[in-house]
């Protein structure tokens, strides 16, 4: 149509879930339908780019100095559920059925695509452990092979013997992650969580 629709239709497509067609029907419905929300949607995403950032305990989004899950005191402090991204958070979060802390590694092992543990968010996770005396650790990562590879490697190198560890798994289909699961999916494979060996 010209340079400057190709342009924002492109800038769509590149965000995750959206294609072709998806990108196209965003820019006409903003640019044509709804032009009025093109400045205010604009300022939403600037004022969020600048004021979040990751929380420097857990890894999720952050406003403040941490993020309101790791503020909250009425949070069980022993008890860190793991996850690959912040909408896995997002997901585990609107099931409510866990009352705990997290630890967001922003991603998972995957030697394919050079993903090793120096790329996860791992610099303060032993830490964490000790500091919190964390004494119960839920690994809600994706049940494929990265995932499995992810949890091998926390529990062989990083998580101490006495710390129990369970392992999320009961209702999700192999291969999806936990972001693609409706709440109540997620509350029981949260409840029949499995210890790991």
């Amino acid at each position: 149509m010209s340079p400057a629709f190709d342009e924002l239709v492109q800038r769509l497509k590149a965000l995750p879930g959206l294609g072709i067609r998806s990108a196209e029907r965003i820019a006409l419905h903003l640019l044509v339908q709804k032009p009025e929300d093109v400045l205010p949607l604009q300022e939403a995403i600037t004022k969020a780019a600048e004021k979040l950032h990751r929380c420097p305990i857990c890894g999720n989004l952050a406003e403040g100095d941490c993020c309101s899950i790791c503020a909250d005191s009425n949070r069980d402090p022993h008890l860190l559920c793991v996850v690959e991204n912040v909408p896995d958070l997002l997901a585990i979060e609107r099931s409510s059925a866990y009352r705990g802390r997290y630890h967001v590694l922003h991603g998972k092992l995957s030697p394919l695509h050079d993903v090793g543990p120096e790329e996860l968010n791992l610099g303060n996770f032993t830490a964490r452990l000790e500091e919190e005396k964390i004494r119960e650790i839920i690994l809600a990562v994706s049940n494929d092979i990265e995932g499995e590879a992810t949890c091998h490697y926390l529990t062989e190198n990083l998580i101490p013997r006495e710390v129990t560890v369970s392992r999320i798994g009961f209702g999700l289909p192999s291969g999806a992650g936990v972001v693609f699961a409706d709440a109540t999916t997620l509350k029981s494979a949260l409840e029949a969580r499995r210890p790991m060996s």
